[in-house]
């Protein structure tokens, strides 16, 4: 997908996680690296759903949940990482920034290798040593942020919050790595596409994943899936 904003869960899939999210004694949550914003944008969430922002910089736990709040140092260090990457994204054709409420991405797909190469070299040069800047490494783009959050501890945060008893997880990206690396006995961590996983199962695309959400609604309801 050249543009992050033009994904869109698959038909099929947005039906099952629906009617996952309707069934009693089952919580569904979306953890994911975009903004809170971007999120319910591009995914439409049911409601019910719990989200987690920015890799888990922003949550979303119901109406209650506070909202992001940056002290004054990490306000300032944002201001930093954002001029570091305007300023290679003014000299690299192809790279792009997303602001984000806790960072700001730099985003490479569209560039040639070598002003995508060059961009992420001069920008790690540019922010090594910076205090209070967190660097994650995605697909084809490259993560700052202020906060200090992953997946595995926003996974972690959700098993606490809602008390499951089990996790399924389902992710496609690097930065789902550490989310599969934070399950225990009991749960099912699925990586969605090639590359090194910590993950037990894998299925080879998106396409592939309404029929385990479906299974997995089968299970839930004690209902017969299709032959």
């Amino acid at each position: 997908m050249p543009r992050a904003d033009d994904a869109r869960p698959l038909p099929a899939s947005a039906a099952a996680f629906a009617a996952l999210t309707r069934l009693p004694g089952t919580t569904t949550a979306l953890v994911s690296g975009r903004a809170l914003a971007s999120l319910r944008a591009v995914a439409t969430p049911p409601a019910g759903t719990l989200l987690v922002g920015s890799h888990g910089a922003e949550v979303w736990l119901g109406p209650d949940s506070a909202g992001l709040e940056l002290t004054a140092v990490q306000a300032q260090q944002l201001e930093r990482a954002r001029a570091c990457v305007a300023d290679v994204t003014g000299r690299h054709p192809g790279t792009t920034a997303e602001h984000k409420p806790a960072g700001v991405v730099l985003h490479y797909r569209q560039a040639s290798a070598e002003h995508g190469e060059s961009a992420v070299r001069e920008l790690l040069e540019a922010l090594a040593g910076e205090p209070a800047v967190f660097i994650t490494e995605g697909k084809m783009v490259l993560e700052i942020s202020v906060v200090n959050a992953n997946k595995g501890e926003s996974l972690a945060m959700l098993r606490d919050t809602t008390g499951a008893t089990a996790v399924v997880f389902v992710g496609d990206d690097v930065t789902d790595e550490h989310a599969f690396k934070a399950l225990r006995n009991g749960d099912v961590g699925i990586k969605v596409g090639d590359g090194a996983t910590s993950a037990a199962f894998r299925i080879p695309s998106p396409d592939a994943l309404p029929a385990v959400l479906e299974l997995l609604l089968a299970a839930r309801t004690g209902a017969k899936t299709p032959e």
